[in-house]
């Protein structure tokens, strides 16, 4: 594949008076590269997806909804928060899993100017609790689960309003959903500012807390016109270098989408159901990621791409049952969260003969992408990330945040409409991530001639697991509650299968003992399943550390033997 036909393309689609036009504008005393035909917030894009009302919008299991009767849900929750005394500015909280009512929830919140405080649906009652006195949601939405691990604390709810979906008979002082949209309702007109938060996603803390990150309204719409441009820009590229003809007066095809990955994520909030909304298109909820149940609703609903992490794809065609379904309708398969691995793209080419492998970069800091990459310009360059979208500038660092020479590693910062205003009450945190507008990512990179941005290794501690951030310290946090640990240091251990596991070495008090289990037990009530280490070793000696006197995390892990491991 010749990258001038993209460089072309791409050219043309950003050009003055092109649908991708940039322009420059000044926010919060930086400059910010953005789309000057970007609608200016989310509310509009919703309002405008009124004209697809005969169309079917959100399948879960055996429920079908179209556009216009989620128009009319919407309206119907944005009518009850008003009575309940919620105006533009507050927070509402969602605490559930990916059923219907989450979207719904969404639109109406966003729509009224009320931020949307998306809740991990793994979160124990302690985290929930943090979560809620850091954010103070007026309303919380939950399913029976997290209800009940609310309720195991009332206390921690602050005095918010419950509301239950899904649930029958209701513990006394809930309120049923049924009752949120019994009566009809309007979207209150009110005026949004792009700047104003349009939903707020926590991302594990690097010093034990989450942190709130303020997606704002423009960096959403951003996200989605980044996007848009992804698509159209390989569309175009890919004709130029076939010489293929694209129609001009072809309709665009519906877009039918697997939601596999959990709405309080970036991936498939802000790049699922903002792309499907925004084309008229389907979303088709999981109770929870099975293969062989993808595989039946892939083939049922005629979707036409998947995006999730990469184990998923990789589950989906090496499963027994994959070359029994007619899977034809697939354009695009592949996901974000972590590296597709280039085998995975090349399998992905070869076994599904219509989809070709897709892959997006990006953080919940971006409101979604930072790159995007398809077709055979992922096939060509399957180890890299793909070029930075346009309403991004970008340049790698050296550790005093000068920028190094082009093609040289460094840490990769980025700027433009999508990155966060901030997080809420961490001022401190804020400016340590972004510095003049510009994002500090934490990840390592380099960029190719062809300006494509290569991760190679995360600077930040982390362990990705699963599409999952864990960050280090948070568990060790944890840990060091208990009075038997003296020193711990955490670490990712590769996994075939999730990318990465938690590990974590231990140096023990003199004098006490801990078991495996036991500092199990002690997690288990504190954090959620999937940071609580899978791999804990217990030294005899202290900890290696470097002349700063930190833990050697790397030594440890190319040291420690899997099979030593409780």
């Amino acid at each position: 594949m010749h990258y001038k036909e993209l460089k072309v393309a791409w050219s043309e689609l950003t050009a003055p008076g092109a649908p991708f036009e940039i322009a420059e504008i000044v926010v919060r005393g930086s400059p910010l590269r953005v789309y000057k035909n970007a609608p200016p917030t989310v509310r509009d894009l919703w309002l405008s997806s009124a004209a697809f009302a005969d169309r079917e919008y959100l399948i879960y299991q055996d429920e079908r909804m179209t556009y216009g009767e989620a128009h009319a849900r919407v309206n119907a929750i944005a009518g009850w928060l008003v009575e309940q005394g919620v105006v533009k500015g507050d927070r509402v909280a969602v605490a559930m899993r990916n059923y219907p009512e989450w979207i719904l929830i969404y639109w109406a919140c966003v729509g009224m100017g009320v931020a949307v405080v998306g809740m991990n649906a793994w979160w124990v009652p302690e985290e929930l609790a943090y979560v809620i006195d850091d954010s103070r949601p007026k309303v919380i939405f939950c399913d029976r689960e997290r209800l009940g691990r609310i309720l195991e604390k009332p206390e921690i709810a602050l005095g918010a309003t419950l509301v239950a979906t899904r649930m029958d008979p209701l513990p006394a002082g809930v309120v049923a959903f049924s009752e949120v949209t019994a009566n009809p309702g309007s979207l209150p007109d009110v005026a949004i500012d792009p700047d104003d938060d349009a939903c707020i996603f926590y991302t594990s803390g690097t010093t034990g807390f989450p942190k709130g990150a303020q997606l704002t309204h423009r960096g959403c719409i951003h996200n989605l016109m980044s996007l848009s441009f992804s698509g159209q820009v390989t569309a175009l590229a890919t004709a130029r270098a076939t010489g293929v003809a694209i129609d001009p007066n072809a309709p665009p095809p519906v877009p039918i989408a697997l939601i596999t990955t959990p709405m309080f994520h970036v991936t498939a909030n802000n790049c699922g159901a903002y792309a499907i909304t925004a084309g008229g298109g389907k979303m088709v909820f999981m109770y929870r990621w099975e293969p062989k149940e993808a595989l039946r609703l892939i083939e049922r609903e005629r979707v036409t791409s998947m995006s999730g992490v990469p184990v998923m794809s990789r589950e989906l065609i090496t499963h027994p049952d994959f070359d029994s379904h007619d899977l034809s309708s697939l354009l695009s398969l592949g996901g974000g969260g972590a590296q597709l691995p280039p085998d995975l793209v090349m399998k992905i080419d070869s076994s599904v003969q219509t989809a070709r492998p897709s892959t997006g970069y990006g953080m919940t800091e971006t409101c979604g992408i930072i790159t995007a990459l398809a077709a055979d310009f992922f096939v060509d360059k399957p180890a890299s990330a793909g070029p930075a979208m346009p309403c991004y500038e970008t340049k790698c660092v050296d550790d005093n945040g000068n920028e190094v020479p082009h093609g040289e590693l460094g840490e990769l910062w980025v700027r433009g409409a999508q990155v966060i205003k901030g997080y809420i009450n961490r001022p401190e945190a804020t400016a340590d991530s972004i510095t003049d507008g510009w994002l500090h990512t934490g990840d390592i990179a380099r960029l190719d001639d062809d300006g494509f941005i290569f991760i190679v290794d995360r600077k930040k501690q982390m362990v990705l697991r699963g599409g999952e951030n864990v960050y280090c310290a948070e568990v060790e946090a944890a840990i060091y509650r208990c009075d038997a640990v003296a020193e711990c240091s955490v670490f990712g251990v590769p996994d075939e299968r999730l990318g990465e596991e938690v590990g974590v070495a231990i140096h023990l008090r003199p004098g006490m003992s801990l078991t495996a289990d036991e500092l199990r037990a002690h997690l288990g009530p504190i954090m959620a399943k999937h940071k609580i280490p899978r791999y804990i070793w217990s030294t005899v000696d202290p900890l290696p550390r470097n002349a700063s006197g930190k833990f050697l995390k790397g030594e440890l892990r190319d040291t420690l033997k899997l099979e030593d491991a409780a």
